[in-house]
């Protein structure tokens, strides 16, 4: 899952298709007519191509650009003064990416106006290729697109979304820069058989109105065991909102389906760093996972960068939300001056309607580089879903720095903030874990309140629990210690609380030596 080497690890071949409907595949953009269009059109494509046996596509492109390495691909820029809407003043534009390096599948782009879908024609003088070979002949098509709108400043026009690879898609709100990426669909992540990648075969981009507050992109969705048709309302701002419409048509049956998944990256933070040398203090696109469970309870589960590949699943029903979040929002929590990691947002899914019984599955794959996207986190329905049927899944999409949620009617509780581990020489092999929370109710306690903390493990034992008010951050410290003993797996969970119940999200963590 290495999308900082654009999504070198993907293994697309055999999994994405080369034939496509007449009804999509543009042999020469240009001499296309338009052709209706609307909010049904992608969904009776995708449940007339679910029909059809898939076939894997045709990547081939010209000499030169087949070979493409990253620092060449990176020199082919789009001219921004041919940007589409942008001789029309409206609040969003347009650029496409070219086809090449890791990006050779052809994906096809659309404008919709006034009920008409008319194909956007492949125009190679758009491009800067001077560097991978002069201009090709033919119509080569694109690879994805990204989105811009005056988000930062009025008078200019800032890249707020890219779709590109696979099913991939990133956004960031406002002064944010892109960190991790989410996914049309998962399919057998972290699973023996290894992993299917869906890919996005098509975009319909409906034409904005002028002065309006949002964009409309459709998407058809295609891959060996599924297909799908996708809207998506993009809303930037301090927080840039998708408004996600997902509707899948099986052709095999999928048991080991991510619905919403997120991908991100985590190498090392101050809970989690043993083995590594490095003088940041932490290396993350994400630090923790963030859950608001069907039954009330806010979870916070930090991340880790495991010794072996491992597979947490959280049971549910009905979820309120989950995501990938980056709480750690100070330059000195990282002193990187290149990445920048306290400006990557975070991302949050709020299932809109039920989406019944099933598990959020957080993967945490091993890395000794930040190149490497190493974390996924999506939504699995308990039951398979069957070939012959639609499946519908409504979601929001939140690119933010925060999220709180209130947790079983109350309001949103304290939030884990800090999280510290360190040896103690006695017992051999003890763990002292630091714990910082701030916010809810916390911050309202009377002076001589004492908040109690309930602190448990899955094995070994749990000594010398204390909690004491932090004037430095104006929250509560709650510290502890683990005497592992052999065990090779615990799971810790924490919170505090009061009289009145719960005053802090649940901590969790799985420790390994």
């Amino acid at each position: 899952m290495n999308r900082r080497a654009i999504l070198k690890g993907l293994a697309m071949a055999g999994l994405l298709p080369s034939a496509t409907p007449a009804t999509i595949r543009v042999a020469n953009a240009a001499d296309v007519p338009a052709r209706p269009f609307d909010d049904t059109t992608v969904r009776e494509m995708a449940r007339e191509l679910a029909s059809k046996p898939f076939t894997a596509p045709d990547e081939r492109l010209p000499g030169p650009l087949s070979d493409l390495g990253y620092d060449q691909y990176r020199t082919i820029r789009y001219d921004a003064q041919r940007a589409l809407w942008r001789d029309r003043n409206l609040p969003f534009q347009m650029q496409p990416f070219h086809r090449g390096f890791l990006f050779k599948q052809k994906v096809d782009l659309f404008e919709v106006a006034e009920g008409q879908a008319s194909p956007i024609a492949y125009d190679p003088a758009a491009f800067t290729l001077s560097e991978v070979g002069g201009k090709p002949t033919g119509d080569l098509g694109f690879a994805g697109f990204r989105l811009t709108h005056p988000m930062n400043r009025a008078d200019h026009f800032d890249e707020v979304a890219a779709f590109v690879g696979a099913s991939y898609f990133r956004a960031v709100g406002k002064g944010h820069i892109y960190g991790l990426s989410a996914r049309g669909l998962a399919i057998a992540t972290a699973e023996p058989s290894g992993e299917e990648f869906p890919v996005f075969r098509a975009f319909w981009l409906q034409r904005p109105q002028e002065g309006g507050t949002s964009a409309v992109v459709h998407a058809l969705l295609d891959s060996r065991s599924t297909t799908g048709a996708f809207r998506f309302t993009i809303r930037p701002g301090e927080e840039t909102v998708f408004d996600v419409e997902c509707r899948l048509y099986p052709r095999a049956e999928m048991g080991t389906v991510g619905i919403a998944p997120l991908t991100s990256m985590f190498l090392l933070s101050p809970l989690d760093r043993l083995g590594i040398d490095d003088y940041r203090t932490a290396v993350h696109d994400s630090d923790g996972l963030m859950l608001s469970t069907g039954r009330g309870e806010a979870i916070w589960r930090p991340l880790a960068n495991p010794r072996e590949l491992q597979v947490s699943v959280f049971a549910d029903a009905n979820p309120r939300a989950f995501g990938l979040m980056q709480r750690r929002r100070a330059f000195n929590d990282y002193n990187d001056l290149e990445a920048r990691y306290e400006r990557r947002p975070g991302a949050w899914v709020e299932p809109i309607g039920d989406w019944g019984e099933g598990a959020v599955h957080l993967v945490e794959i091993p890395t000794r580089e930040e190149i490497h996207d190493n974390i996924a986190a999506f939504w699995r329905p308990k039951a398979p879903l069957r070939p012959g049927q639609e499946y519908s899944y409504v979601y929001r999409l939140h690119w933010a720095s925060a999220a709180a949620f209130a947790a079983g009617g109350r309001p949103a509780p304290a939030q884990f903030q800090e999280a510290r581990q360190g040896g103690k020489p006695q017992p051999q092999g003890t763990r002292l874990f630091v714990l910082e929370a701030a916010g809810g109710r916390l911050a309202a306690l009377a002076g001589g309140a004492q908040p109690a903390a309930e602190v448990s493990a899955s094995a070994g034992k749990i000594e010398n629990v204390v909690v004491q008010r932090n004037p430095e951050t104006g929250g509560w410290r709650l510290s502890f210690e683990l005497v592992p003993g052999n065990e090779k797996l615990v799971e810790l969970w924490a919170r505090l609380k009061d009289d009145e119940g719960p005053l802090s999200e649940t901590w969790l963590f799985r420790w390994t030596p």
